[in-house]
């Protein structure tokens, strides 16, 4: 008699799922070159190795890619060892040899680094014009104030690492003077209903941003589904900040339909968090792969939007656009039920970004702003200036040399790191005294120090916005974790 404690079913043979299925992105991680070495190694792989498991397959590929010479004359591995040959032996894309000019806004206080970025980005093939905001510093790739105009290309570094990243305003018709009387009941507020860098809510609330079909049709935004739910209704570290102060309005004649005078305001500045940097990242890779450039030009690398790397990335882009957005409503409406009142006006406008516009001979042109607003003709924005110095409500005049833009904000004049080697905290406590402000949170990176002078950054732009109301920042709050760092 067997001993049926001991005695074994057999075991069920596994379904394959589509986790097994070799896909393109797997190839990535390997180190595969998108394009041609990508599709022809998943076809030769779907048609000629189904029998392999997974990890067989990828151990094949890998072999392939090691050494593509040993294959070239492969009964079936002849045409990826081809494809790989061929895409390491292209020579990089050339550059413009010639200097195409720009406007450049501010120049004296634009360091030299910023210049020479921008003016790579001017030689770019697919360039068809650029400006520099007065706030420019260096960055990556395209220079932080950069704008940049392509031909049916988008430059996923020439977007930035924070896609959509964005100055969001809610107008309180409250008398400013309740700030004063009741600041303690306002950094509460700021405390429970806010959270930096790598912390969140225990129960994020639910968004319609979440059902959007792209978590669902692009790979690698599928993957970040997830993290995305997570990090709703939160900002970012780095300068984002979220803030109460008073806004003077100083038209009667206004968009918002507003009299004239001081109004109670809350102010944030904020991006799609790591769904738009691991998007950023991703489609960096692929652009950078697909399209070789100079060792000085190679962060520029973009996509054709008639490729499918190209519509997927702008999918991708405007998706994290509208999550940060989303974000943004959240934290208002959390803080607008703790004050127990509705906003009489809202005010939001974006920068590093992409946007399909036309140039001034009619034609299609891709706007890159990596730190830049939209100033396009009665388009009204918002323009920060530090955590003691005053905002600025804008109407933009439409600059056709400025490329319908302006600054972002004041524009940093120290590293980080430098700000944190010379300046003190005592001289940081003292400027914000001086300016009747609160802070919560931020080091010595964010002192208002660091920054150039937002009023000569504005003098800078009068050509390209006009101001239609002031913001006083009085109580800030901006992330604490000190190990937590993300730029604009």
């Amino acid at each position: 008699m067997k001993n049926k404690k001991n005695s074994k079913k057999p075991e069920k043979q596994k379904k394959s799922s589509k986790s097994d299925k070799l896909s393109s992105k797997d190839l990535l991680s390997l180190g595969y070159p998108s394009g041609k070495p990508t599709g022809t190694a998943l076809n030769l792989i779907h048609t000629f190795y189904t029998d392999l498991g997974k990890r067989h397959q990828i151990e094949l590929l890998q072999d392939v890619l090691a050494a593509p010479e040993q294959y070239q004359m492969h009964t079936t591995l002849a045409p990826l060892a081809q494809a790989i040959l061929a895409q390491k032996e292209a020579a990089p894309i050339a550059l413009k040899t010639d200097k195409p000019k720009y406007a450049v806004y501010g120049a004296e206080g634009i360091e030299q680094g910023a210049l020479d970025q921008m003016n790579i980005a001017m030689r770019l093939p697919v360039t068809r014009g650029g400006a520099l905001m007065p706030d420019a510093h260096q960055g990556y790739g395209l220079p932080v104030g950069g704008v940049l105009a392509t031909h049916n290309a988008v430059i996923p570094y020439g977007v930035g690492v924070d896609i959509g990243c964005r100055m969001s305003m809610s107008i309180f018709d409250i008398h400013t003077g309740y700030i004063d009387k009741n600041r303690e009941r306002l950094i509460k507020m700021l405390t429970d209903s806010t959270r930096f860098g790598n912390t969140s809510f225990k129960r994020p609330i639910d968004h319609e941003i979440m059902s959007r079909p792209e978590f669902h049709e692009i790979p690698v935004v599928r993957e970040l589904k997830d993290r995305a739910f997570q990090q709703l209704g939160t900002s970012g570290g780095g300068n984002h900040f979220v803030e109460f102060g008073t806004v003077e309005l100083h038209e009667a004649d206004n968009e918002f339909n507003l009299p004239s005078g001081k109004y109670l305001a809350i102010l944030s500045h904020s991006g799609s968090r790591r769904l738009g940097a691991n998007v950023a990242g991703y489609y960096t890779k692929v652009a950078m792969d697909a399209c070789p450039l100079p060792q000085e030009a190679k962060h520029l690398a973009w996509l054709d939007l008639d490729s499918e790397a190209g519509q997927e990335y702008w999918l991708a882009m405007n998706l994290a656009g509208d999550y940060a957005s989303a974000c943004h409503h959240q934290i208002h409406e959390r803080l607008a039920a703790q004050l127990g009142e509705t906003p009489i006006a809202r005010i939001e406008n974006h920068h590093n970004f992409a946007w399909k516009e036309k140039d001034a001979k009619g034609q299609e042109v891709i706007v890159h702003r990596k730190g830049a607003t939209p100033a396009g003709k009665g388009v009204i924005g918002i323009i920060p200036g530090t955590m003691a110095t005053p905002g600025f409500i804008v109407r933009g005049k439409g600059e056709a040399a400025a490329i319908n833009s302006a600054s972002h904000g004041a524009g940093r004049t120290m590293s980080r790191t430098k700000a944190i080697k010379t300046l003190s905290p005592p001289d940081m406590r003292q400027f914000l005294k001086k300016a009747g402000v609160d802070l919560v949170g931020a080091g010595l990176d964010e002192a208002p120090m660091a920054y150039k002078d937002i009023h000569q950054v504005m003098t800078y732009q009068q050509d390209l916005v006009e101001v239609v109301g002031t913001f006083y920042p009085k109580i800030v709050r901006m992330n604490e974790d000190k190990k937590y760092v993300e730029v604009d």
